[in-house]
């Protein structure tokens, strides 16, 4: 190999590599998918998350003494897969926009955790998600098509950043949908419902606030969860909005170190597989 095919080289592994980094700190923004903003508010039916929640049941581990919840992957059994694999079918045959929004927020956060799970599972054994990619490039599967829904195929990210958070504009949807790894806020054992939502949000956002895989201070610094820097831009924009939005779920101890701070914010992610 001659020096010029030795320098192209080289210069073509420069930009692999900032291309995952990229991919590794960057989130897309909020962007409305107008299709999905239907709604019948005077449909009072609501959507079966049984199947769901047996999942949940059987497979998640809740008593970790990390305090970070783990989904049994490997140890799953087949006929609990199977329930995973119905809750799924059962879903995806639904055209959400015919029921009401309360409705349909639990719906999404739901199918969105569901085909996470369902998605590790199928790759599993795997160290984490971002491993799990479609071709040579990427970061993770968020971009990869994993459901159909009235007729529109889906990615991950279309949930979350087309639906989820332009439709509701609620930033404790960041504290609901899980990404399987261990900085990531808790997959919950309980299943949302349009009646449980804003209780489980609510929880799940203190929950989350208050553990130090969120928001710890180590050597001066207060070190926060890269989610808070990803999606700045649902928690005020600034980080003076973002200290008073941790400030509003923080224990009282929490809270005043955090208002008497006045240092450096380090920022970072554990991509681990949250699993036992």
């Amino acid at each position: 190999m001659n020096v010029f095919a030795v320098d192209c080289f080289k210069r073509l592994i420069i930009i692999f590599l900032c291309l995952l980094s990229y991919h590794a700190v960057a989130a897309p923004s909020a962007k409305l998918d107008a299709f999905w903003q239907k709604s019948n508010e005077q449909n009072a039916k609501s959507i079966d998350h049984s199947l769901w929640q047996q999942v949940l049941n059987r497979n998640l581990v809740r008593d970790h003494p990390s305090g970070i919840y783990r989904f049994d992957y490997k140890g799953i059994k087949p006929s609990d897969r199977a329930l995973l694999e119905q809750y799924i079918d059962r879903q995806t045959a639904i055209d959400p926009r015919v029921y009401n929004q309360a409705e349909q927020k639990a719906y999404w956060i739901n199918l969105y955790n569901a085909l996470t799970v369902d998605l590790v599972i199928q790759h599993y054994p795997v160290k984490s998600i971002t491993k799990i990619r479609d071709g040579l490039f990427g970061f993770g599967p968020w971009d990869d098509v994993v459901t159909d829904i009235a007729g529109r195929s889906l990615t991950l990210n279309d949930i979350e950043h087309r639906i989820l958070r332009p439709i509701w504009r609620d930033n404790r949807i960041h504290y609901a949908v899980n990404c399987a790894s261990l900085s990531c806020p808790n997959l919950l054992g309980t299943a949302y419902t349009a009646a449980n939502t804003e209780q489980l949000l609510e929880g799940a956002a203190k929950d989350y606030v208050n553990h130090r895989r969120a928001v710890a201070f180590k050597d001066g610094e207060l070190w926060l969860s890269s989610i808070y820097k990803w999606y700045i831009e649902d928690f005020g924009d600034s980080e003076a909005n973002l200290m008073r939005h941790l400030g509003q779920y923080a224990d009282s101890k929490l809270k005043e170190r955090l208002r008497q701070f006045r240092g450096d914010i380090e920022y970072h992610y554990d991509w681990d597989l949250n699993q036992p």
